[in-house]
């Protein structure tokens, strides 16, 4: 049977700025050996050729293709729920890129849907525009739910916290298409043709790569070069298929027996 991977980025293949050990020659072997694969990332804020752009600084060497974001999944929901709408954006980007490349409109009245991505530049004026948006009728997503950091000198709040202040103000809840959203999880497998069983998700957290792989029936592999730690697996129902200390252990034969 044929195997492709669905790849975390930050935590598996990079940690801010700096390469993980081994994840160059890992995707190397990747490419050698024909496996299809896909980052997938929660980040709404960065554009396909932005995340080539990153890591072929690193050495590794990918096509826009092999990238898939939250935006461009929450991109083709909107356009399945509803063809060339419009939408008001709390977000920057990549987000917006993905939106006008489905046939989306920005306003900035009685929009469709209130959309809330990645953005250093949000005012209290715009997410105040918003909750009035929302409450005359428009829909809420948001394009995931990661949370801050909790880290001092963190610049950038996770849409979260953005979207829990929304929340409040409104009373509506926001639909998120990010992981572990099965939204995203099966828009990336189909991206690459595979079938669930086919399907091997890398990440290094547990409460959305894992998760949403196991909801989805794909087999899961868990890295403890970022987020998870092996202590904090006794605090989890469901456990991945694989743990490794980081991808420079992964052999290309253990895809198959996994």
């Amino acid at each position: 049977m044929k195997k492709g991977l669905l790849i975390d980025m930050d935590g598996v293949i990079y940690s801010g700025d700096t390469m993980i050990e081994g994840a160059d020659t890992f995707i190397e072997g990747l490419q050698k050996n024909g496996i299809p694969f896909l980052f997938m990332t929660n980040n709404s804020q960065r554009s396909p050729l932005d995340t080539v752009n990153k890591v072929g600084k690193m050495g590794i060497n990918i096509k826009e293709e092999n990238v898939y974001t939250s935006a461009m999944a929450t991109a083709w929901f909107l356009s399945f729920m509803k063809p060339n709408g419009t939408a008001y954006v709390l977000g920057e980007g990549g987000l917006i890129t993905s939106l006008h490349q489905q046939g989306y409109v920005m306003v900035n009245q009685k929009p469709d849907y209130v959309v809330v991505g990645e953005g250093r530049n949000f005012t209290l004026e715009m997410v105040n525009n918003a909750v009035d948006m929302i409450l005359e009728g428009a829909k809420f997503i948001a394009t995931n739910l990661d949370p801050s950091p909790k880290k001092e000198g963190w610049n950038n709040l996770g849409i979260k916290a953005i979207v829990a202040m929304i929340e409040e103000a409104t009373g509506k809840k926001a639909f998120s298409v990010g992981k572990p959203s099965p939204v995203m999880m099966r828009a990336a497998r189909k991206t690459l043709g595979l079938t669930a069983q086919e399907t091997i998700i890398i990440g290094d957290t547990m409460d959305t790569d894992i998760l949403g792989g196991i909801q989805l029936g794909y087999k899961t592999i868990l890295t403890l070069s970022g987020v998870s730690k092996k202590e904090d697996l006794k605090h989890y129902a469901f456990q991945p298929n694989k743990i490794i200390r980081s991808v420079k252990e992964l052999k290309m034969e253990d895809l198959t027996k996994i």
